[in-house]
């Protein structure tokens, strides 16, 4: 007896609601894991929870689409014992093919005496996801992208973070 036929004789029962329920979910999340996600994002974890000035994370990343804008977001992650407002960083990139960096000094906000930290917490502790360039990048040359994180802020080693990283989001 096939679906159709038996829907149309009898009233589906509660066990027959309960499988096709499943099997959409299960259909449904399938489709859903063939989609791409133009995204790259990595964290690192801060060694003891103090960045030293000496531990410049690098993060590596393939763009393959130079006509798309992209998104460039730090990942920071602290505790509430975190001792400034800001975090000061040079932010070097090399492209693909170059020899040398470019370095960039940033400024990033985390926070201020009234209104606290801008950013999700849980507990003791706070992610931050800041918008690096302001606005889109275009990226010029397709190939292997280099960004590196080194802090530069008066107190060395930084105390209380936990991980830094890099977001990169492709626009549609």
């Amino acid at each position: 007896m096939g679906l159709l036929t038996y829907i149309c004789k009898k009233p589906p029962g509660l066990k027959f609601m309960v499988r096709i329920s499943l099997m959409i979910l299960l259909v449904s999340g399938l489709l859903q894991a063939c989609t791409t996600v133009d995204l790259y994002e990595k964290t690192v974890a801060i060694p003891g929870h103090k960045w030293n000035s000496s531990y410049k994370p690098s993060f590596t990343f393939t763009i393959k689409d130079t006509s798309s804008s992209y998104q460039l977001y730090l990942v920071i992650r602290h505790t509430d014992k975190y001792n400034f407002n800001n975090i000061w960083l040079n932010l070097s990139i090399r492209p693909p093919g170059a020899d040398s960096a470019v370095t960039i000094r940033v400024d990033e906000k985390l926070g201020s005496d009234e209104k606290g930290w801008f950013a999700a917490g849980m507990d003791d502790i706070y992610e931050h996801r800041l918008d690096l360039a302001g606005e889109n990048i275009n990226f010029r040359k397709p190939g292997d992208y280099t960004f590196t994180l080194e802090q530069i802020m008066r107190e060395d080693p930084l105390k209380n973070v936990l991980n830094v990283g890099l977001r990169v989001e492709k626009k549609p």
